[in-house]
């Protein structure tokens, strides 16, 4: 084993684990340090992969029919024991959910899909991982796109795809979208190694709006008006970090509203 996975007990640290381990320590260990993966999903997230399955094909040049297509396998694809059904527990209420799954997210794609957003694409999926000086753990991201940045004919833009419920209100100064932005950054430079401007959120919300404006709305961060976000994601990365060398009880959350009740019957059962 290579000394820091001796030292910490995960390899890297990636947006999503960052997260889990804020929001509920147990749920993260069940999953970054056990790979325990049996928390269903909820129908919405599960929509939403299926939207970004649709447009990785779609940007990687299949005709919109086909990657709606493909979207929409992979959602037939996801077993039931995959989703939380919440109150639907027949066969039949199931059967419900799951085809009112199917209409948004062809409700969604549709949407997104009518005008889409051109770039010029340099990579679809781009999975990186950088090591970063001044962090004790590599970072680990996946990139929906890398494009030809419009500002900067030498660099590159990160894309990302959301599809949501409801607009995001703080927008491009949300802090989850600037965390996320930041990981990409050093795993998108690392792997291309050109100058990285820009992070471009295209999100579409997945209900019609009754005012008819577009169900399309794009935020921009610009990387060079980051710099003390850039030295807040230092410090937490590092915080976290020592965190993990000097805890060895992992406690539940259960107010978390995703896994708050599976974390707590983890502890309570002493697993």
């Amino acid at each position: 084993m290579k000394p820091k996975e001796k030292e910490f007990p995960i390899a890297h640290w990636s947006y999503s684990s960052l997260m889990t381990f804020l929001r509920n320590p147990l749920a993260w260990y069940k999953r970054y340090v056990e790979e325990v993966y049996d928390t269903p999903s909820t129908p919405s997230s599960i929509v939403g992969r299926a939207g970004h399955t649709a447009l990785q094909h779609f940007y990687g040049g299949i005709e919109k029919d086909g990657a709606v297509d493909l979207g929409l396998r992979y959602l037939r694809d996801v077993p039931d024991f995959e989703v939380n059904f919440g109150k639907a527990k027949s066969r039949l209420a199931k059967k419900k959910k799951r085809l009112q799954m199917e209409r948004d997210y062809l409700r969604a794609i549709a949407f997104y899909l009518a005008r889409p957003p051109r770039h010029k694409v340099l990579g679809v999926e781009v999975k990186g991982m950088a090591n970063v000086k001044g962090l004790p753990l590599p970072i680990k991201a996946v990139s929906d796109l890398v494009v030809e940045s419009r500002v900067d004919p030498r660099g590159v833009d990160i894309v990302d795809h959301k599809f949501v419920d409801f607009r995001s209100p703080l927008g491009s100064q949300k802090t989850l979208f600037v965390i996320q932005a930041i990981f990409n950054y050093y795993t998108v430079q690392n792997e291309f190694k050109r100058p990285v401007r820009r992070f471009i959120l295209q999100e579409c919300k997945k209900t019609k709006n009754a005012d008819g404006s577009s169900q399309m709305r794009r935020y921009i961060i610009n990387y060079d008006e980051c710099e003390d976000e850039f030295k807040t994601f230092h410090r937490l990365l590092n915080d976290a970090t020592a965190e993990l060398a000097r805890t060895r009880t992992f406690l539940p959350n259960p107010s978390d509203m995703f896994e708050g009740e599976n974390s707590f019957d983890i502890y309570r059962l002493g697993l």
